[in-house]
């Protein structure tokens, strides 16, 4: 870190250009980071429905999923023109086209309906029938009325077509909101402009360069569409909180007498190596996401894991350049004054910090069990989570998506988007056993939810057949996934050969059972990985297992309110809307998310702690300087962190919102009631064994001490030796 301290510092100009210029040649590439974005991604290896994808090519030019598109008179519209305008529309795009019956049949019926529905022939794989959907849309400009008719695109792949392009105006009203309120918070801590622009502007680095990495990932692997909004959010935060970090520790070191150079030193061996450290402990537990055999969840770990990667690069290079740019502007007050002095403020805030600590230890055992208490409190309605999925239920009511698909249920079955697919497989030939698969057909008539079913449709090799069924509701809806479990259930007809039944819904509940059955590997995975670096940071066999348990502890608190607010609709007076379940994407990714973060605070609190001790030998006056030295910074960071994860929660689809409210949730958490009460509280009752380790175990662990700065001590005793 003093290598590199010093190579930023005396060729800043050279490594400021280095960023600037990699930051303009992303920006082109980050405007089009959706554009080859997927809804794909969610099938399961050896899964029903994977099983079904993989048997359709053996039926000549059948699909699961179909595009259609519906028209509604807004008021002396022409609805035969619009028809011509369609078919015209859609001859030039891929992958879907307009029947002549068809249209001549939606001609006729424009005499004398308000709103009709074209169905469309597609073919190809879904990515392929989500950009025929896109390429629908942006044609047709299903956002405005035509002549006075209002167009809609419908279908399963509409559905994502349309959230690609909801979610990118979120994302940067999100960004619109959440810079700002930022530079506020920035402002309150640092009390000049050009210190709190800093850290803004690693941010803005950080996710404008990894958007043209998600943009170059998406050209060669499958990138789901949900990545963008994860990636921003976690980049801000992450960012900003690493940046805090260092420019903190510059100013106190210039505070303390040192003049600029040797500052952003010790900044850069200190709390520079804790965002190294940190950074790499978040990406390992990002990591664990792959331990889920899914394409979309690798996708959102990719992503997530190359802005933390970057965020890091950037505090450790682009950060001290610009510092050692410039030089006193980003040091002292300032003239602004922080609104927040108590918890910002340097004597008050020492004060406070002092006062605080010594009434938690002093009431330990109190303290430990009340926090406890609220966390386990929170934490109860985790124990009746629901998974769910989809889209649809996620455009808020009004939207242009959510109203054609309304529309076009009123005109046929909402099931016909994307019917559940049963195929038979049979070892032999078919031929001669038309009487069984004519019964099963019936069969599946008969079954309670199903308004009709297409085939049986003989495969081109005659050794399989292939049933269309048409549910009653639209493919997300809780009634079509009960059907597909009684119709697994039932099975088929065992005499004809083996019975598979996907499609889309049956796509959605295999990943639902995909999570929940590993969503434990996840868990075990973190929890070791964080039990393991705290060992090594902290030399201690204590302090790590505390660690992950109060770690497990915030996330479970967090699941519960995710559970209170979007399963069971406690609070839908707020504006949050409750489908009855929490997206399955959300706890994998809260529980990476949350304990990787957690670990900065950990590290940068215990190892304060633990220089204390060292130097002290007293475990309870260890505590109370070590947070004494790290609360200021912890609480900033916290609140920064809470606030751009605030806005997400306040902006966007619900599953964006469940994620940004978790981390915002269970950071809050994590900063007030465990690092301020539980830590403390916990250390004192626990006296000197916090820092018990076997002396079998002491000698193979290394010195790994971050926020001490050994080198300096070193120095200065030489010096006073002299």
């Amino acid at each position: 870190m003093n290598r590199l301290s010093a190579f930023v510092r005396t060729r800043r100009k050279l490594v400021a250009l280095g960023w600037l210029v990699l930051v303009v040649a992303a920006v082109p590439l980050m405007a089009q980071q959706t554009s080859n974005l997927t809804s794909g991604g969610f099938d399961v290896p050896g899964s029903g429905s994977s099983e079904v994808d993989r048997a359709l090519s053996r039926f000549h030019h059948e699909q699961g999923e179909g595009l259609g598109i519906v028209l509604e008179d807004k008021g002396e519209g022409d609805l035969a023109a619009a028809v011509d305008r369609v078919v015209a529309v859609a001859k030039p795009i891929e992958h879907a086209e307009v029947d002549p019956q068809v249209a001549a049949t939606a001609k006729q019926a424009a005499a004398t309906r308000d709103v009709i529905v074209l169905p469309l022939v597609v073919d190809g794989v879904a990515d392929d029938i989500l950009q025929a959907a896109k390429d629908l849309r942006a044609e047709l400009k299903v956002d405005e009325v035509e002549d006075g008719v209002q167009h809609y695109v419908v279908g399963q792949q509409a559905l994502w077509a349309g959230m690609q392009q909801l979610q990118q105006e979120d994302l940067e009203h999100a960004e619109l909101t959440g810079f700002p309120a930022i530079l506020i918070v920035l402002l309150a801590v640092f009390g000049t402009v050009l210190a709190a622009l800093l850290p803004a502007a690693l941010a803005v680095a950080a996710v404008v360069v990894t958007g043209a990495i998600i943009y170059l990932l998406s050209l060669a692997l499958t990138m789901s569409v949900f990545v963008t909004n994860i990636t921003s959010m976690l980049g801000i935060g992450v960012a900003v909180d690493y940046s805090l970090f260092v420019l903190s520790r510059y100013r106190e070191e210039v505070a303390a007498g040192h003049d600029q150079a040797q500052a952003l030193d010790i900044a850069m061996r200190t709390s520079g190596a804790t965002v190294v450290f940190s950074g790499v402990t978040v990406i390992v537990s990002l990591a664990g996401l792959f331990l889920l055999d899914s394409t979309a969840m690798r996708s959102l770990a990719i992503g997530a894991i190359t802005v933390v990667a970057l965020s890091v690069l950037a505090a450790v290079t682009l950060l001290p350049a610009l510092i050692a740019w410039a030089g006193p502007r980003v040091e002292g007050r300032g003239k602004i004054v922080s609104v927040t002095g108590l918890l910002f403020g340097q004597r008050p805030s020492r004060q406070f910090w002092r006062r605080w600590t010594a009434a938690v230890m002093k009431r330990s055992t109190l303290s430990a069990v009340g926090a406890a208490a609220i966390l386990l409190a929170l934490a109860i309605p985790a124990l009746s989570l629901d998974f769910g999925n989809g889209a649809l239920r996620q455009f808020p009511e009004g939207h242009e998506t959510r109203v054609g698909f309304e529309l076009a249920a009123q005109q046929i079955p909402a099931g016909e988007s994307a019917p559940l697919l049963v195929v038979v497989d049979s070892r032999s030939e078919l031929t001669g056993r038309e009487d069984a698969l004519l019964a099963y057909a019936e069969q599946l008539k008969g079954t309670e939810g199903v308004t009709r079913v297409e085939g049986p449709i003989l495969s081109s090799d005659n050794r399989a057949v292939l049933y269309k069924v048409v549910p009653r509701e639209d493919p997300e809806a809780p009634s079509t996934t009960a059907l597909l479990d009684r119709l697994r259930a039932e099975g088929g007809p065992s005499t004809v050969g083996s019975v598979q039944i996907g499609g889309y819904t049956g796509q959605q509940e295999d990943f639902n059972d995909l999570v929940a059955a590993n969503l434990w590997k996840i868990f075990l995975f973190v929890m070791i990985c964080s039990y393991l670096v705290l060992l090594l940071v902290l030399r201690s066999v204590i302090l790590p297992l505390k660690a992950v348990l109060m770690n497990l502890l915030t996330v479970a608190a967090a699941y519960g309110v995710l559970v209170m607010f979007f399963q069971y609709g406690w609070f839908d007076w707020t504006g949050y809307e409750a489908r009855g379940y929490v997206n399955v994407v959300t706890p994998p990714l809260l529980l990476a998310i949350v304990f990787g973060l957690s670990m900065d605070y950990e590290v940068f609190l215990l190892s304060r702690i633990r220089e204390r001790y060292l130097a002290t030998g007293d475990n309870r006056r260890a505590v109370a300087e070590g947070l004494q030295g790290s609360a200021k910074v912890i609480t900033s960071a916290a609140v920064i962190m809470v606030v751009v994860f605030g806005i997400f929660a306040t902006t966007g689809v619900p599953q964006v919102k469940e994620i940004g409210l978790g981390l915002a949730v269970a950071i809050a958490l994590d900063a007030t009631l465990v690092r301020l009460v539980l830590v403390p509280a916990t250390m004192e009752l626990m006296g000197d064994w916090n820092w018990w380790v076997p002396k079998w175990l002491e000698k193979y662990l290394p010195d790994a001490d971050f926020e001490s700065d050994q080198l300096a001590d070193e120095e200065r005793t030489a010096t006073a030796v002299v």
